[in-house]
């Protein structure tokens, strides 16, 4: 499971090290896309499979919803094996998809990785935070 929260930088390569905690669960290779909130997001190529490839690409291709998810998800996608440092490349179009910069910030989401600007995830970290208690709420009361 990944969780936490970990800052780092990407180099002038364009790669980012991946956190030392999560580098098992990663080295069979990563598929790097582009996240729904404007994140990148990097998936052990498994759980790509299981939470992206079949969920998105088992939709229906006559709906204009579904195919406009199919290319944010695979058209956006890369696929990478990080190195014996950790290191991954983000591709150009990803990096302008997230505006990373250099200084980033790595989030656990449970099944992958998000990869934030920093300044954009403490923006984003702080409606969060003022927004979950209402969330949980919503959600419980759907379970009823």
């Amino acid at each position: 499971m990944f969780i936490g929260q970990y800052d780092h930088s990407i180099d002038d390569k364009s790669r980012l090290t991946l956190p030392a905690r999560f580098r098992d669960a990663l080295a069979d290779g990563v598929v790097l896309s582009k996240g729904l909130d404007g994140s990148v997001d990097v998936y052990p190529r498994d759980a790509w499979q299981t939470t992206i490839a079949e969920r998105i690409g088992g939709l229906d291709p006559l709906s204009a919803e579904a195919r406009t998810l199919q290319r944010l998800f695979f058209g956006g996608a890369a696929e990478d094996t990080p190195d014996k440092q950790g290191r991954v490349l983000l591709p150009s179009h990803l990096i302008r998809y997230g505006s990373l910069v250099k200084d980033v910030t790595v989030i656990g989401t449970h099944d992958h990785l998000e990869i934030w600007d920093r300044s954009t995830w403490v923006e984003r970290l702080e409606g969060i935070e003022g927004s979950a208690d209402h969330a949980a709420e919503r959600l419980a009361a759907q379970r009823v």
